[in-house]
């Protein structure tokens, strides 16, 4: 599944393929992958809502696109434009087997396709996108998130392992496996602690980094393992120029010297320094409205 940063650059190269263009028809080569009645219109804009894109028309109704793991939007026109799974499709001739829905344009065809139809598009009248399941669930971003806010859900986790938390996108919305272990790393924690043992301040930390390395990762174009390249067809740097942790197990941590090593946490390969994310064992003991001591602390 993408991460957040791989959808926001896919949404901000598509906003330049079909923003203002006029869609003209909806061919459904598969059932699965199509909910909802067709719908036509001019596109008014391109929103993102955690991991889902949102094409915005001009008559009141929507399309929500997941690419779930293998999704891929094509855009063929004067120009061809590629996001999502890589593969022979970006440049191969368009329908083929993999192709589920084609979006027809004024001015070029939009091809959704999916290996293993796991992906999307469903219609949703604009007014009621926010209604829908998938988004209603979702928590905030990193981005619209107080250290606080953080703080109280890792207590009320308290007994799951930091990773699992900040995964659970009803916990904190947007982040993957790769950020997760970049984020833990830069906040100095290991992946499998026990959320209840995080202190506030640590909380803090923790969400500072996840800013930091998707942040990052948007400005870069996002990551390059295999599944996602922007809306252009080129590939994100993140992993080149960033990444300290993630399938970096054997190599050295560019902080201490240590061996990077890779574990399982909560069923996910996992990658963190030995030494800069000490795992304790035991909870913090929980003090006298912590939040006043932490604002005392900063100021």
């Amino acid at each position: 599944m993408p991460e957040l940063p791989e959808v926001e650059t896919v949404r901000r190269g598509l906003k330049g393929f079909i923003l203002g263009a006029k869609l003209k028809r909806v061919e459904v080569l598969c059932e699965k992958s199509f909910i909802g009645e067709p719908v036509c219109g001019r596109v008014v804009d391109i929103r993102r809502f955690g991991k889902a894109l949102v094409i915005d028309l001009e008559n009141g109704f929507s399309l929500m696109v997941h690419l779930r793991m293998t999704g891929q939007l094509i855009y063929d026109g004067a120009e061809r434009y590629a996001a999502g799974h890589p593969s022979e499709n970006f440049v191969s001739e368009l329908p083929n087997g993999q192709t589920r829905v084609i979006l027809k344009f004024d001015k070029g065809e939009l091809f959704f396709n999916d290996q293993r139809k796991f992906g999307f598009i469903k219609v949703l009248k604009t007014a009621e996108v926010r209604k829908e399941a998938f988004i209603r669930k979702l928590a905030k971003e990193p981005w619209e998130m107080k250290a606080e806010e953080l703080y109280d859900k890792l207590q009320r986790r308290g007994r799951s392992a930091a990773k699992v938390v900040i995964l659970d996108q009803t916990v904190i919305s947007g982040l993957g496996n790769i950020y997760a272990d970049e984020a833990l790393y830069l906040a100095g924690v290991h992946p499998a602690r026990k959320a209840g043992s995080l202190s506030l301040e640590e909380a803090s930390d923790l969400l500072a980094a996840a800013c930091r390395v998707m942040e990052k990762s948007i400005e870069a174009g996002g990551s390059t393992m295999r599944n996602y390249v922007q809306a252009d067809g080129s590939r994100g740097n993140y992993l080149d120029l960033f990444v300290k942790v993630y399938h970096r197990e054997g190599q050295l941590c560019e902080k201490c010297g240590t061996e990077i090593e890779k574990i399982r946490v909560g069923g996910r390969g996992t990658h963190f320094c030995p030494k800069c994310q000490k795992l304790i064992s035991t909870p913090v003991k929980p003090v006298e409205n912590p939040v006043e001591n932490f604002e005392r602390k900063k100021s």
